[in-house]
């Protein structure tokens, strides 16, 4: 994964009101370092960086925790959905970044026969879904249902749960977990 370290730098600078030229007096670099770098011409040393940060004041901490703002996508054809599981268990996820989203929905086909593993899953947060077709085994803690299509389950995730695809042909769900978890 690749940041966009001057993008960030210019978002920062420009939110905190300062021009180039302050932010350079400020942290003891020259003009040039700093337009190099908001340019991507030029990727800063770690100390470079952070004497640029306090000039700001920022720690480099919160410098890679923010994001800038940008329009987000609004709507996704089904072949943009990006794959984020692994062959037997297909989850294909709306949107490809979800830093600083809340919620992440996913397209999860499960093949005959397949699982999420013996050991129970267990994250923060709340998940649901919605069985498309085929049938679902949930369990949940001590609790065991077989989900048909249209049958749905909603739970805390903090509670041991697993996946399974019973009968002979794929089940498809369409999920919702929050905080996003893949």
């Amino acid at each position: 994964m690749s940041v966009d370290i001057g993008g960030r730098l210019r978002f920062i600078r420009a939110r905190q009101k300062l021009s180039q030229r302050e932010l350079a007096k400020r942290s003891g670099v020259t003009n040039s370092t700093i337009s190099l770098i908001e340019s991507n011409q030029m990727n800063p040393s770690v100390g470079a960086l952070k004497r640029i940060l306090d000039g700001i004041p920022m720690g480099l901490a919160e410098f890679f925790a923010l994001e800038p703002e940008s329009r987000r996508k609004i709507f996704y054809r089904a072949e943009e959905l990006i794959e984020v599981g692994k062959k037997p268990i297909s989850y294909r996820q709306v949107g490809d970044n979800l830093f600083g989203r809340a919620l992440q929905i996913l397209k999860e086909r499960y093949e005959p026969g397949s699982d999420t593993g013996r050991v129970p899953l267990v994250h923060d947060g709340e998940e649901g879904g919605v069985v498309i077709s085929g049938k679902l085994e949930v369990t949940v803690e001590d609790e065991r249902r077989i989900l048909n299509p249209g049958d749905a389950y909603y739970f805390e995730s903090r509670r041991p749960h697993r996946f399974r695809c019973v009968g002979g042909k794929a089940c498809e769900v369409i999920s919702a977990c929050t905080p996003p978890t893949f």
